[in-house]
């Protein structure tokens, strides 16, 4: 099993248990999404070290306003074997800040990057469906390596949209919640073949209130088919193949 999108830095962890924890579990591949430089090197450093763990590159749209000196160490870091994707990007206009031009413009700049590099890139997109959307077909040249709506929450009435621009779709741990019906409606209406697990560790867990982590993946595996009406083995290994054939470098 695999978790497309997790954060460890900084985030409290204790290994070597959470690891062993999280491998015991049968998830044997996990993708540490960047959020700014300082954590992309700290999840640069735990894949180094750890067979199954891979890191992408990039900065949060909450982060806006680091990137232009982030640019070049970013780049390094993005020729390592084991950087997968340039990500999480994106836009969220759920707060007033960063300014909604600078995401734009830091957004665009990190969807030339990917271009550049000839890596996928992980999409954060909350309260800004129009705005992604129209950058993203704007870059359509920069999206031949593919990408992927992390935690899509846009409804299924949107999934056409990103389907016709090449996205891939990750879901998780909301759609356990009883009242996640939007989530639940896009997993449903999601392409088998266009489908991917995560759980954003250590936030949205399957079991509120509770930390998240990479260990939840099964449960989140066994919803998805049971709302999909899927053998289990029949979606966790479809998904198996989304991932090799979107991070090719996995």
């Amino acid at each position: 099993m695999i978790d497309i999108h997790a954060h460890f830095a900084e985030e409290g962890y204790e290994f070597p248990a959470e690891w062993e924890k999280i491998r015991a579990a049968g998830v044997h591949t996990v993708i540490l999404a960047a959020d700014n430089l300082p954590h992309a090197k700290m999840h640069a450093q735990f894949a180094r070290e750890h067979e199954g763990a891979y890191f992408t590159v990039g900065v949060h749209p909450s982060e806006a306003e680091s990137f232009p000196s982030s640019l070049f160490e970013l780049s390094s870091l993005a020729a390592e074997e084991k950087c997968v994707a340039v990500g999480e990007i994106g836009l969220d206009y759920h707060y007033p800040e960063p300014d909604r031009a600078l995401q734009r413009e830091v957004f665009s700049r990190q969807l030339r990057l990917a271009k550049e590099l000839s890596l996928p890139v992980e999409i954060h997109s909350r309260d800004a469906c129009a705005d992604t959307l129209a950058l993203l077909t704007e870059a359509r040249d920069c999206l031949k390596a593919g990408f992927v709506m992390h935690c899509y929450s846009y409804g299924a009435e949107n999934l056409e949209k990103f389907l016709s621009l090449g996205a891939y779709f990750s879901f998780g741990g909301v759609v356990c919640f009883k009242n996640a019906k939007n989530v639940v409606k896009s997993a449903v209406a999601c392409p088998i073949e266009r489908l991917l697990t995560e759980t954003d560790s250590p936030y949205l867990s399957p079991f509120r209130g509770e930390k998240n982590t990479p260990a939840n993946i099964p449960v989140i595996l066994r919803e998805l088919a049971r709302i999909k009406n899927l053998p289990e083995e029949e979606l966790r290994e479809t998904v198996r193949r989304n991932a090799r054939a979107l991070f090719s470098k996995l």
